[in-house]
């Protein structure tokens, strides 16, 4: 073979092997590209509103102008709504009826989140609500567990203990789940075996029920949100109780 065969056979050879290596290199670049966007794109964050003022009436809630709630009165834990997550989301809550914004605030939604927007207000005069943002739990409770959160929003009840009474146990061989829970405040989600249970609420320290539930046949998974307030037009109950399941 001649110096310019040679030559020319080598050249036919590294063609192919050129244009594979440029097709390679093209493909893993459009991976890196891909990969890139899917690593970008921003999960949206659930939202539900949770009302338990006494003095609001009747809202509807938007975030990022967005409805969310609409007629929501006290006790009112709505359905969760798909929103776009933010640092500082805005947030207006206004009367059913119209007129001028009761309450607007930012607040932080993460993405792929599930979030509660909670009214509350100090019962002395109006303007005076406050908006909490809670990070609600979005997982089911271990196998064989409950998980419940209790928000005390009852100043005539005060502090507050909550029993989970096992079915066939009185509340007299039965440890409280939760003990002393401030008014205003929230008990982080507690688990516990679950079973057949009712739930009975007492001021902290005392054994007359404030509420007593019916009885409750928790089979494993559930997580739970409490919410506690006073009764308006009673007084046996005392306390009413709202709750809502925070996972499907």
């Amino acid at each position: 073979m001649t110096l310019k065969r040679w030559i020319d056979a080598s050249r036919r050879h590294k063609l192919p092997a050129l244009a594979l290596t440029a097709a390679v290199t093209l493909l893993f670049a459009f991976g890196i590209s891909a990969c890139e966007n899917v690593a970008s794109y921003t999960q949206p964050s659930l939202v539900r509103f949770i009302d338990a003022s006494y003095i609001a009436p009747a809202v509807n809630v938007a975030v990022e102008g967005t409805p969310i709630a609409s007629n929501n009165g006290q006790g009112t834990i709505s359905p969760y709504a798909s929103v776009g997550a933010s640092p500082a989301a805005l947030i207006k809550i206004t009367a059913a009826t119209g007129g001028a914004t009761l309450v607007s605030t930012n607040g932080t939604l993460l993405p792929g989140h599930q979030h509660s927007i909670f009214l509350t207000d100090n019962g002395a005069a109006p303007n005076s609500y406050t908006v909490t943002i809670l990070e609600d739990q979005q997982t089911p409770a271990a196998a064989g567990h409950s998980a419940f959160r209790f928000l005390n929003q009852a100043p005539k009840a005060g502090a507050l203990d909550i029993y989970m009474i096992p079915s066939g146990t009185t509340m007299a061989n039965t440890i409280p789940l939760v003990t002393a829970l401030p008014v205003g405040a929230t008990a982080g989600y507690v688990s516990f075996a679950s079973q057949t249970v009712t739930m009975v609420i007492v001021p902290t320290g005392e054994t007359t029920p404030k509420y007593t539930s019916t009885a409750m046949a928790l089979t494993g998974g559930e997580v739970r949100t409490v919410l506690i307030v006073d009764t308006q037009l009673t007084s046996n109950p005392p306390v009413q109780v709202y709750m809502a399941n925070d996972v499907n």
